[in-house]
């Protein structure tokens, strides 16, 4: 009888132990499947077809996507911005940015560089020439008798090498492209890597960087169109601008930089204080009659690389706000004036005139034949870098 209770005891026990033994080992497994679900994943990037060039070469597009939704869309073919959803002041988010949902808006020659990266050089060179340590260089006109956004085959029509970075808070696409000696007339071979990143807090920030192994000129910079309105059957004319730019520089009738550096104060380039678009564009002005409208440059307060506030654009319908930072010495700000209604608009219809407007951060036009003008020379020894970022709020 003893040795039964005994044996019934020490059963009683081992099942107990047994017991706590699972009770433990589960804990522990649900302790690693909670530790495991705490562990952040990185922000997908989403690679897919989008089309293909003229000689049938396949074209990438990439999407990017944060944590609050905003959703970013760039293609391979000129590292294009196809478009930018961001919210509004309800909470829907919407496209801001002037494209095409085809590759056929793209390859039209009377594309407006629409969301494009721009190089070797960004604005317009006079005549298409320059000299260059006693060589004079002749590039390929494509704006009347002016080189224009890098000449015919500039990078905007070029197919970029593109790599997703993936990250838990931040996601990126690094864009890289070799420019070979003599493309377009331009000297050296020019290795450019540009990066998009965009982050937690609805920026998207814009690096550039690029070496050469002879002596050239660069000036990059990214032409989105903007509307924050979300609607590009309107026009942009009640955006409210700022341009933190005490001068200008006007333009001759091929909208080349005269020399001059005017002071915009008293004047319909004055961006210093908030003002909207449509305000002074019609204005009796012989700048804005030349332009048809504002496509000049303004010169940047503060200094030349540091990242600073340059310029703002807000909708007060969509309560949708863009802050621009660069490290740039100058802005081109256009206002779609040659935005004729050919061009077709995904969400039907086409762009009317002043469906969008650029806000270019770069260096100024002309500058390989203006001494006075910041240099865009690079030497072999050196490294083009320059940053801008995008930053999207709503007030």
């Amino acid at each position: 009888m003893k040795k039964s209770k005994a044996l019934f005891y020490c059963f009683v026990f081992a099942f107990i132990a047994s017991v706590n033994i699972q009770c433990k080992e589960s804990k522990k497994e649900e302790t690693t499947e909670k530790e495991e679900s705490m562990v952040e994943e990185n922000l997908p990037i989403v690679k897919s077809e989008f089309g293909k060039t003229n000689d049938s070469t396949s074209v990438q597009q990439y999407t990017l996507k944060n944590s609050n939704g905003v959703e970013l869309n760039v293609i391979t073919y000129g590292g294009r911005i196809t478009s930018l959803k961001v919210p509004n002041k309800d909470g829907k988010l919407e496209n801001v940015v002037l494209g095409h949902d085809t590759m056929e808006g793209y390859l039209r020659d009377d594309n407006p560089f629409f969301g494009a990266l721009i190089g070797r050089f960004g604005n317009r060179i006079a005549k298409g020439k320059f000299t260059l340590d006693g060589k004079e260089y002749n590039l390929e006109t494509n704006d009347g008798s002016n080189h224009l956004h890098g000449g015919v085959l500039g990078f905007d029509r070029v197919i970029w090498k593109v790599t997703p970075m993936e990250g838990k808070e931040d996601s990126a696409l690094k864009l890289t492209y070799l420019s070979k000696d003599g493309e377009e007339g331009y000297p050296g071979n020019l290795e450019v890597t540009v990066i998009y990143t965009l982050t937690k807090d609805n920026a998207l920030e814009v690096s550039y960087e690029a070496t050469t192994d002879k002596t050239t000129v660069i000036n990059l910079t990214q032409h989105a169109y903007f509307n924050l309105t979300g609607d590009f059957s309107k026009d942009i004319l009640n955006h409210d601008v700022v341009i933190d730019a005490d001068t200008y520089l006007p333009v001759d009738e091929t909208l080349i930089p005269t020399g001059e550096i005017r002071k915009v104060e008293g004047t319909p380039f004055d961006f210093t204080s908030v003002k909207k678009i449509g305000k002074e564009i019609g204005a009796d002005n012989e700048q804005l009659k030349r332009g048809q409208g504002y496509d000049h440059c303004w010169v940047l307060n503060g200094e030349k690389g540091d990242m600073r506030f340059v310029a703002s654009a807000y909708d007060e319908t969509s309560g949708r706000f863009m802050e621009i930072l660069s490290t740039e010495p100058a802005i081109q700000f256009y206002t779609g004036n040659f935005l004729d209604g050919t061009l077709p608009n995904p969400n039907g219809g086409t762009y009317a005139h002043r469906t969008g407007f650029c806000l270019e951060t770069q260096h100024y036009p002309d500058s390989p034949n203006q001494e006075a003008f910041p240099t865009t020379v690079l030497h072999p020894d050196e490294t083009y870098s320059t940053k801008t970022t995008f930053k999207f709020s709503i007030k």
